[in-house]
């Protein structure tokens, strides 16, 4: 992370509007620099009559403003200066993941130039935001979408396509089905994945979808069925095949946390059934729009960030990716950072696939590396995100990140290696360790697991820089012991000996406040000096020799030729 900033001004349903400076509001003094937060009560998709054809109709044409009173006559001598720029027709939802993590356990969320700065929790985006309309319909206030609450049994992914098409409910007969990218805006990345959790008690498990919105279920294992079983229907159907010739469609999970391409038809998961959450509103959601800067950046108008053309040429580990994403300069920007999940599943075109393309599923505008996957084959990499993929085993919350494949998504099953979860999928990868030591993948599928993934670095967005104040690390485990060298639950604001330098240095103005209690690491036997850096003015910790600097997990000090402790590869000053 660098100079935190806004970058670019993003409006939706829920979002900041600026007034324009000098701007007088009605009994009021001009107006300089003031944001509005805006949450409406009638959004662009407004649950309340429906036209004959079933369309949206457009809010606001009924002469009503949001609070449903008639709107004031424009008054004549106010100027007419306030612009607002057009709404992004694909806004991204904030993946809500609060806590920050190291590769393994959560840690308070650190400051930039700093072992893993700049990941998901840092990152301040459009917040889920929801209202159940009390009439077995909720409307999310970002993207505009309009949803069914309940999805009702599972059923076959023919039985849910036919019923979308039937659907009524509130009023509306318009329901269809959900693309992958609506669907997926839903997720949540507060949720931990059950997998590997024995037993049927659901009760301490949180889901990846918000509850309080809709309805939702784990896999019955009475029937046979495993907890992670909650497969959710959409209408976008693979290009390629997977499991040697099945055709599937992209459905998300949201008891596990993953995007994977599920059978049509046939036995498996298939034969247990999926959920479907119909939908109605704007076509328009999950449509890029491409523009080339010429510079070796690409802006999508329709969700207002902006991407690095070429990828990273090589894979590397996820801390790794993160340096490598704060330490890009490109296009005259250094403010680019590693993409969450859900803005860099945005990127995916599900039109396109090794199979049926013979190129990476995604626009031609962006370049992907070509690489020889596990099958000897010509293929695509998969790409990290910031997102940790927690995992509700104790002791290893932290250990995954998700990642998409915009390549084949394999897995060994049957002494082979085949497309099992297809181009598009969205997966998790562990943060560290040997690839060598999965040499046929992981889970029941088989997953590959790769570790060295490839990188593609964004802007755009409200960037928060933390400094060991961030939401309390959890991943629901218990409080440790002060001391044991662990930065557990709760301890990133109460024990500096385990936390403090995970949490990044502390600001300083003078010398004297890195010599008040606290400021500095306690197995810093020279101190700390208040120094300026190209993050801020912080108390480093002074040196004369590499011994002298503290030893914190997950990261190596050096002593600098200034004196001063430094992250190992980075330099002074």
């Amino acid at each position: 992370m660098k100079n935190p900033r806004t970058l670019g001004v993003q409006f939706s349903i829920v979002g900041a509007l600026v007034l324009a400076c000098g701007a007088t509001p009605s009994g009021g003094a001009p107006v300089t620099d003031v944001t509005l937060e805006v949450v409406s009560d009638v959004p662009i998709d407004d649950p309340g009559t429906a036209t004959d054809d079933g369309k949206l109709k457009d809010a606001g044409a009924d002469g009503l403003v949001p609070d449903g009173t008639e709107s004031a006559a424009p008054d004549a001598e106010t100027p007419a200066e306030v612009t607002l720029p057009p709404s992004p027709t694909f806004p991204i939802v904030d993946t809500d993941q609060a806590i920050c993590f190291d590769t393994s356990t959560c840690l308070a969320c650190p400051v930039a130039g700093w072992p893993f700065a700049g990941q998901d929790a840092q990152v301040v985006g459009a917040k889920p935001a929801y209202r159940d309309n009390g009439d077995g319909t909720v409307t999310d206030l970002v993207t505009g979408l309009h949803w069914q609450k309940d999805p009702g049994a599972k059923q076959s992914y023919a039985q849910a396509i036919a019923g979308g098409d039937a659907f009524t409910l509130a009023g509306y007969d318009d329901w269809r089905v959900p693309t992958i990218k609506e669907l997926y805006s839903l997720i949540r990345f507060n949720g931990e994945d059950p997998s590997g959790i024995e037993g049927s008690d659901t009760s301490g498990l949180v889901p990846f979808l918000d509850t309080a919105a809709f309805v939702f279920s784990y896999g019955d294992t009475s029937a046979g069925q495993r907890l992670i079983d909650s497969q959710w229907v959409t209408s976008t159907v693979y290009t390629g095949t997977v499991f040697g010739g099945q055709e599937c469609f992209f459905g998300v999970n949201f008891a596990d946390g993953r995007i994977k391409c599920y059978p049509t038809s046939g036995g498996g998961r298939s034969q247990a059934g999926y959920y479907a959450l119909y939908v109605r509103g704007p076509a328009s959601y999950g449509v890029n729009a491409f523009a080339d800067n010429g510079d070796g950046t690409v802006t999508d108008k329709a969700t207002g960030l902006t991407w690095q053309q070429a990828d990273s040429g090589a894979g590397m580990t996820w801390q790794d990716a993160l340096a490598h994403c704060e330490a890009l300069a490109l296009a005259g920007y250094d403010d680019w950072r590693l993409p969450n999940a859900k803005e860099l599943q945005g990127l995916v075109d599900y039109t396109r696939s090794p199979d049926a393309t013979a190129s990476p599923a995604i626009d031609p505008i962006l370049s992907c590396t070509g690489i020889t996957n596990e099958a000897a084959q010509p293929d695509f990499p998969c790409y990290w995100t910031s997102t940790t993929h927690v995992n509700g085993t104790a002791g290893h919350q932290g250990a995954n990140a998700a990642y998409v494949a915009f390549g084949r998504a394999l897995g060994y099953m049957n002494g082979a290696w085949i497309d099992v979860h297809g181009a598009g999928a969205q997966r998790s990868d562990p943060k560290a360790g040997d690839p060598a030591d999965w040499p046929t993948g992981h889970g029941p599928q088989g997953d590959a697991i790769r570790i060295l993934n490839y990188v593609r670095c964004v802007r755009a967005g409200d960037i928060a820089a933390f400094t060991g104040t961030g939401e309390t690390c959890g991943g629901g485990t218990s409080p440790g012991a002060c001391g044991d060298g662990t930065c557990d639950v709760g301890e990133n604001l109460t024990c500096p000996a385990d936390c403090a330098i995970s949490a990044g240095p502390t600001p300083c103005t003078v010398q004297a406040d890195c010599e008040a209690a606290g400021a500095c690491p306690p197995d810093a036997p020279k101190g700390c000096a208040c120094s300026t850096t190209p993050q801020g003015t912080l108390c480093i910790p002074a040196c004369d020799t590499t011994a002298d600097c503290p030893e914190p997990p997950d990261q190596t000090l050096t002593c600098g030729a200034e004196g001063l402790c430094r992250p190992q590869g980075r330099p002074g000053g």
